[in-house]
């Protein structure tokens, strides 16, 4: 999955807010066109036009120098005339398979889950509600990621796949397709401000006609973040926070103008590395590391360590930071699905508001005597 190495750190988000805005212009074919302006995603764009909606999906990968368009058609209109490297899509979508647990909250906040008819590896999935799918053998496992059955795809005849790539391979979305299988790709993960992702859901709103639905859920988000965002910023303390750990020879850990730093900053926090000019993820020596968060006074998202011990057994450099002696490391693995699956690796995309509280209640809990966080949870 692609979180393993992303989610060493805080996740995302920070909501939006959609409006829409006629196109003054008139085509030849007489057909007024509607943009839909988004708020902080910019991932992806819709245009509306006589009844059908064009969505184009403007950075697929990291570093891709093309984008993907869809039309999306109902199902009793005609189609219309089309350049012939835009996929047609018909909606609303009776069945659709997803590849990535962060698409799996999108259907349950839609109340679109019982169309999901398949997924790789289902073992990773923590909503309950899906989990109820999948055990009553609704939802098919498809098997590892990258190596889906395609056989046991092609019997379930999904009116739609939603995919994410990490890189131009195409391959096994063509082979796919070639099956008659349309393929949509989710590019979410792309986005570098902290609300850009949750808007994501209004993508997911258009294949089934929920745009409204997604709407309100979005705002709700939103404001909820805006609203925890503004008591943070009472503080004039900012406790300082390094994050990440070593995978083989580097520690990674997110970029200055990446989506976590400006999470944490929005949480009050004295990100170490806010002032680093990136927006990917740093791969850093040890020793660079410690040079300036041996004193840091936070350390969160550990990757996979549950434990102090843990931490120290992966690696005994680890105890001679600050945060570490006193107790101050916290990681996002407060609540874990029934067979596995990290509910901060999947909902976190959709819920930056609850991963800001969080963070919140971690660095300055004055602030919310009251409040237990979700996600999060401190090593002991």
């Amino acid at each position: 999955m692609k979180q393993v190495i992303f989610a060493l750190i805080v996740l995302t988000v920070a909501c939006c807010q959609q409006k829409k805005e006629k196109i003054s212009s008139v085509h030849s074919d007489h057909l007024a066109e509607e943009r839909v302006s988004l708020k902080y995603a910019t991932g992806f764009s819709i245009t509306r036009k006589s009844g059908s909606i064009s969505v184009t999906v403007n950075h697929p990968f990291q570093g891709a120098g093309h984008s993907y368009t869809y039309l999306l058609v109902p199902r009793h209109e005609q189609v219309p005339q089309h350049h012939p490297d835009v996929k047609v899509i018909r909606t609303p979508l009776n069945s659709i398979v997803c590849t990535s647990t962060t698409h799996i909250p999108l259907l349950d906040y839609l109340n679109e889950s019982e169309k999901l008819v398949g997924f790789p590896t289902t073992d990773f999935i923590s909503s309950k509600n899906t989990r109820k799918l999948i055990d009553a053998g609704k939802v098919q496992d498809l098997g590892i990621d990258k190596g889906i059955n395609l056989e046991l795809l092609a019997s379930l005849q999904p009116d739609m796949v939603m995919a994410y790539a990490m890189n131009a391979d195409y391959g096994q979305f063509k082979k796919m397709e070639d099956m008659n299988i349309p393929v949509v790709i989710n590019a979410e993960y792309l986005e570098n401000h902290p609300l850009g992702r949750a808007e994501w859901i209004k993508f997911m709103a258009l294949f089934f006609d929920k745009e409204a639905e997604a709407d309100s859920v979005f705002q709700t988000i939103e404001q909820s973040y805006l609203n925890i965002k503004s008591l943070a910023e009472t503080q004039s303390y900012k406790p300082s926070v390094m994050s990440g750990i070593i995978y083989g020879d580097a520690w990674f850990m997110p970029g200055g103008q990446n989506y976590a730093s400006t999470i944490l900053k929005d949480a009050a926090c004295h990100y170490l590395w806010a002032g680093d000019s990136s927006n990917g993820f740093l791969e850093l020596n040890f020793e660079t590391v410690y040079e300036k968060a041996n004193n840091a006074d936070l350390w969160i998202g550990v990757g996979m360590y549950s434990s102090l011990a843990g931490l120290a057994a992966g690696d005994h450099r680890y105890t001679q930071f600050a945060s570490f002696k006193k107790g101050k490391i916290y990681n996002y693995d407060a609540r874990m699905g029934a067979k596995g699956g990290n509910e901060f690796l999947e909902l976190g995309y959709l819920r930056p508001d609850i991963i800001l509280q969080d963070l919140v209640k971690i660095a300055h809990p004055e602030l919310l005597p009251d409040y237990t966080p979700y996600f999060y949870r401190k090593l002991e």
